[in-house]
């Protein structure tokens, strides 16, 4: 055994008497591929030697060798192999991958949808398995298991490590031909493939399964061919995708909505957890102004649930239907655009505003005596018993009516100055339980919402509680439009202390799938004034997706709100969203959520050589861990670069790295509802005329959990052996800061000028620490009076003496 000496240890508030070690040792790797088990044992002074995994819950380790070749022949993955499906070998569209479609015979339905069971095989020599499942009707949550597959509900995306190191990834396809495809177990450890007809005539359940070396390409060629399918599927059954195509571009193009980004780059505020259903526009009104008071500028607002006009006052909301376009006179008696109008005016940092409806307007529908259904064809539809809501009839706006209620309803929110919508219960179209309603009915409201958004919202739209297949497939996988913003899990439960580590972990997996939609994840609001504030506001920030708050009026965390946030040079807060969505990596997709280990959250930031990777890392068990972190798991690092990690919390910087390196890890100590963000700094090493060298990384705005994403870009200029220059582009203001490789060796005052505006900033905005240059940035552009030009961008000039 070797100790081995790591690149940067981050612990918070760690024991001053706790000394650890670290070991490794070397195997020898088999000729074909092979799997094997490794524990640990260990003794104190004399005692008898204790094995690890008799005494702590660490389970055995496991190491598994590849074998060299992907089968030929799917079949040779399961035994009891189907015989029932027609597969084909598919072209994939991923490197080192092999790609088959299964199709399953299901009867035409009657006057109820037409169900087929059938088994598609047991899978072999597994390991560990991954998949993401119907938890309800409209939410995917991960599960895991090792060895025999097993899970209590329907599942979308089923992924297996075998004991060969291979990968098998099974994908169920919904949404094309009125199919709803999904998974489950056969309680012998095999797969059945369960599918849900609505055609009067016999229709086919696709499968697609894939093997790979990694689960990430794997499941991306699964979801490639899935889109080519639903593509080709679109275009022969007469649907709406060319209209939304020529209305995405035309969003595109809007000059209203050209800066697209300044919707999810701003931070939002949400009414629902903070105000709960009791709505009125004067509660709205002092909580706006008690943010104002708090110097909180949020750049959306969300109006949620209960704004509406509906019927059966007091009745559970499922019973309660939408009556009238027109806000509820009791909570809004001027109506919602005087309400509106006013909110903008008071806050002028307020640039957008939301309001929540149903996908069927409300929970309940329409009511059947409103002003909506006297003017559009209504129908009552069955909803089924699926569980959470309960079954019954309710009445909605005809398939004939559908658009045409959208495009009157969203013209009457634009003219009431709303530009954007929180479309929720979307699931409410699969508990419609008659198969003629089903085919007619699911597509219509989508495709109509999804018109009504760009003609009239500009695609500024939230789509919650969409977590359905056919949903998926139909309106979230298709890239022929803009993108939408997807809610990414169940809500944030600030009462519920257990949800908590559960909801970023959820988040993290479902990532997994929904990174390869054509929507931005939105992890979902959160409490800052919380035990778990910063817990949430650390995911939020790396996820790549909004972030918006619903603090109750006076309880905020100014301080976190400003590790979120930062102010562009025109007065605006923005967030650094990330340019590349998180998931959890690859290293963790089948770690189970009961075991030791930290969740491992990556995501991207910039272009591929000169970008970022940026790890959150999170102890979602009730005890405390300790966990590596290797460099290899930062997304985008290359192997010909080296490399700094810093640690947002305590400010550790590691000692230079890269992949080739003997052991380039890390390891991080967290206690329970602990995390760290760490950030992964490609180094440019400038060199001078005369040889001289050092080696520099931008690092963004400190401070901020997501600082480097505030870098837009940067340029080096050894300015011919005199003096080096380095340009940081920033789109936000804060203090800027610049790791330096010979930065000790150097005086501020005699061997650094730094430029802003063509104007030297003031001596006391720079500070020196380590090997990190800290330039205030805000505090100087106050100081030397600037003003901003027509864009937020401020260009940081750094000459240093050679």
């Amino acid at each position: 055994m070797i100790n081995l000496g790591l690149q940067l240890a981050i612990a918070k508030q760690e024991r001053l008497d706790l000394r650890r070690r670290y070991f490794r040792g070397t195997i020898r790797r088999p000729n074909t591929g092979a799997s094997l088990k490794f524990t640990l044992r260990y003794k104190k002074g004399d005692r008898d030697w204790i094995w690890a995994n008799s005494t702590t819950n660490i389970t055995d380790g496991e190491v598994h060798f590849q074998a060299s070749d992907l089968p030929d022949d799917l079949g040779v993955c399961f035994s009891r192999f189907t015989k029932s499906a027609q597969v084909e070998t598919r072209q994939s569209q991923v490197s080192d991958t092999k790609l088959w479609t299964l199709s399953f015979d299901v009867p035409a339905a009657g006057k109820e949808s037409s169900f087929c069971t059938e088994l598609l095989g047991v899978p072999t020599v597994v390991s560990r398995w991954f998949a993401l499942v119907r938890q309800w009707t409209p939410w995917l949550v991960p599960r895991h298991g090792k060895g025999v597959f097993k899970t209590e509900e329907d599942a979308v995306v089923c992924s297996f490590l075998r004991r060969d190191g291979i990968h098998l990834v099974l994908l169920a396809i919904s949404g094309v031909d009125e199919m709803l495809t999904v998974f489950r177990d056969d309680e012998f450890g095999g797969i059945t493939v369960k599918a849900r007809n609505e055609k009067d005539s016999g229709r086919k359940a696709q499968v697609l399964a894939a093997t790979s070396y990694d689960h990430d390409t794997a499941l991306a060629a699964c979801m490639y061919e899935a889109r080519e399918i639903v593509g080709r599927s679109t275009s022969s059954n007469g649907s709406n995708d060319k209209l939304i195509e020529e209305l995405g571009w035309k969003a595109r193009d809007d000059p209203r909505t050209q800066w697209s980004q300044q919707w999810t780059d701003g931070l939002g505020y949400c009414t629902w957890n903070a105000l709960g259903q009791d709505l009125t526009e004067k509660k709205i009104s002092e909580t706006l102004d008690t943010l104002e008071k708090s110097d909180i500028k949020i750049s959306t607002l969300i109006i949620d649930d209960n704004w509406q006009s509906l019927d059966k006052e007091g009745a559970y909301q499922d019973d309660r239907g939408w009556s009238n376009f027109e806000a509820n006179p009791k909570g809004f008696p001027r109506g919602l655009e005087k309400a509106v109008t006013d909110f903008r005016d008071k806050h002028p940092s307020i640039e957008h505003v939301a309001v929540w409806h149903a996908i069927l307007g409300y929970w309940g529908g329409i009511s059947p005596t409103g002003n909506i259904a006297k003017k559009y064809k209504t129908k009552v539809v069955r909803r089924e018993d699926l569980g959470r809501v309960s079954p019954g009839k309710m009445t909605v706006v005809a398939e004939e009516d559908v658009q045409r209620m959208y495009d009157d309803f969203y013209q009457f929110l634009r003219d009431s100055r709303i530009d954007s919508v929180k479309t929720d219960a979307q699931f409410f179209l699969d508990l419609i339980g008659d198969p003629e309603d089903r085919r007619t009915l699911i597509r219509a409201y989508q495709d109509a919402w999804t018109i009504s958004s760009l003609r009239y919202m500009g695609n500024r739209a939230i789509s919650c509680m969409s977590q359905v297949p056919q949903i998926i497939f139909h309106s979230q996988l298709p890239t022929n439009r803009p993108g939408v913003t997807l809610r990414n899990s169940d809500d944030f439960f600030p009462d519920v202390p257990e949800s908590h580590p559960w909801h970023i972990w959820t988040n993290a997996y479902t990532a997994l799938f929904t990174q390869h939609l054509n929507v931005l994840p939105d992890w979902d609001m959160f409490q800052t004034a919380h035990d778990f504030s910063s817990f949430h506001a650390a995911a939020r920030c790396i996820s790549g997706g909004p972030i918006y708050i619903t603090d109750e009026p006076g309880k905020h965390d100014i301080d976190l709100i400003r590790q979120m946030t930062a102010q562009t040079n025109q007065g605006a807060t923005v967030t650094l969203r990330l340019s590349t969505v998180a998931r959890t990596v690859s290293t963790g997709v089948y770690t189970t959520y009961e075991e030791p280990r930290l969740l491992k959250v990556g995501s991207y930031h910039g272009h591929s050589e000169t970008g970022v990777g940026i790890l959150g890392v999170f102890n979602v068990t009730p005890k405390p861990l300790l966990d590596f972190v290797a460099l290899h798991e930062f997304r985008g690092v290359l192997p010909e670069k080296k490399y700094i990690v810093r640690a947002h919390s305590t400010e550790d910087i590691s000692e230079p790295m890269a992949l080739e390196d003997d052991m380039p890890l890390m390891s991080v100590s967290l206690k329970q509802m602990e995390w760290e963000i760490l950030t992964c700094y490609p180094l440019e090493t400038v060199t001078s005329k005369e040889g001289q060298t050092v080696a520099v990384a931008p690092l963004g705005l400190l401070g901020k959990m997501t600082g480097a994403a505030a870098v837009v870009q940067y340029a080096f200029d050894a300015e011919k052996g005199v003096r080096m220059q380095l340009q940081v582009v920033v789109k936000a203001l804060g203090n800027l800061g610049v790791y330096m490789s010979n930065l000790p060796e150097k005086s501020i005052d005699e061997d650094f000028m730094i430029l802003m505006a063509a104007g030297i900033v003031p001596r006391h905005t720079v500070k020196q620490s380590g090997k990190v240059l800290g330039i205030d940035i805000e505090a100087a552009w106050k100081e030397m009076g600037l003003v901003a030009a027509w864009n937020n961008e401020v260009t940081v000039d750094i000459y240093m003496n050679w």
